[in-house]
């Protein structure tokens, strides 16, 4: 066993506390990642909260994971010693299944094996990124290009493929109306992705605090969805709204502002149930869809396209003592735009 310092929770109202934890030996086609920085997800709060549903305590959480490969098992052919690497928010999948084979692990049949919260094929539960080891198998492991540096590309790992894969897959580009509601750790990487896709931009936030920022990161348009003049001007003119935020939003408000076969879709987590009335989507045949992460052929093929178009998170790099009011601050919405923890302060 390889022990590995770490960050861990024992509860869902418990600080975070100095670990040891043990990670498993390796076994023909694992890499061993040392970790030198982790990003904080919101999803990383909901988890250790116990927010999502039973948690299996003590947690590390961190899925935002970026590092520098170590060792190698026997088999291993992708990687070598001093690659720069990355590993998101899946450690595994059966690989078996229908979405597996076409690329789409995300959507395993059988379920991926979640990097931290899970339970791995050995029957153990998953400890995430706020550690200074990992050991994954080396098909769950990605390339950070070196144009990119390696505490700005953890934040890729999760809130850059969660952006990209629905531009990606609803065809934002030239000649396309996009809208990012929201303008935190999510909204701003996927401003920066539609922009470099070719398309027009605006961004739907709540104020307009962020206005000098979402422009600078590429948005053409900024409003206030607090301002009713926001929705009458935009009536039917937007091809794909990108709804980054986990609030309760009046769904029927934004679908108005879908023009002909657009579609809403949803990439944050809300949690409770939302409400929609049908005859909004009927009327345009409009769709309301959700989406994931990426599978891992996409993931690298989005951090190239970060690479290509110099896209990167803007972040606030913090030491492993910090967590707890790191995670304060992200309920405060008091960060631009995400926090990532060195790991040498383990």
């Amino acid at each position: 066993m390889i022990n590995a310092k770490a960050r861990a929770v024992d509860g869902p109202d418990q600080p975070f506390r100095a670990a040891e934890i043990e990670r498993r030996d390796l076994d023909a086609h694992d890499v061993l990642i040392e970790i030198k920085y982790a990003g904080i997800c919101h999803s990383d709060i909901h988890t250790a909260h116990g927010e999502w549903g039973p948690v299996h305590y003590p947690l590390v959480p961190g899925h935002e994971i970026a590092g520098i490969v170590t060792a190698v098992g026997p088999a291993v052919t992708k990687y070598k010693l001093g690659d720069r690497v990355g590993v998101g928010c899946m450690v595994d999948s059966c690989g078996e299944c229908e979405n597996c084979r076409k690329g789409e692990e995300q959507y395993c049949l059988r379920g991926n094996v979640p990097t931290y919260a899970g339970v791995d094929k050995y029957g153990e539960p998953t400890q995430g990124g706020y550690s200074t080891h990992i050991v994954v198998t080396e098909g769950f492991v990605v390339r950070i290009p070196d144009t990119i540096e390696l505490d700005a590309a953890a934040p890729l790992l999760c809130a850059g493929i969660t952006t990209y894969s629905p531009l990606h897959h609803w065809g934002a580009g030239p000649g396309k109306k996009v809208a990012v509601v929201g303008m935190g750790g999510l909204g701003h990487m996927a401003v920066q992705i539609a922009h470099a896709m070719g398309a027009e931009v605006t961004v739907l936030s709540q104020s307009l605090k962020k206005k000098d920022d979402g422009l600078a990161l590429g948005a053409d348009h900024y409003y206030a969805t607090s301002d009713p003049e926001t929705f009458q001007k935009l009536a039917g003119s937007l091809d794909l709204i990108i709804n980054t935020v986990s609030a309760n939003l009046d769904l029927d408000a934004y679908f108005s502002l879908l023009t002909l076969d657009g579609t809403v879709v949803n990439v944050g987590a809300p949690g409770e149930p939302m409400s929609l009335n049908v005859m909004s989507l009927i009327g345009s045949r409009r769709s309301f869809a959700g989406s994931m992460i990426g599978g891992i052929q996409e993931t690298q093929e989005m951090l190239d396209f970060c690479a290509a178009h110099h896209i990167v998170p803007r972040i606030e790099v913090i030491s492993a003592d910090e967590i707890d009011e790191a995670y304060k601050r992200v309920l405060a919405s008091d960060v631009k735009y995400r926090f990532v923890i060195d790991t040498s302060t383990m």
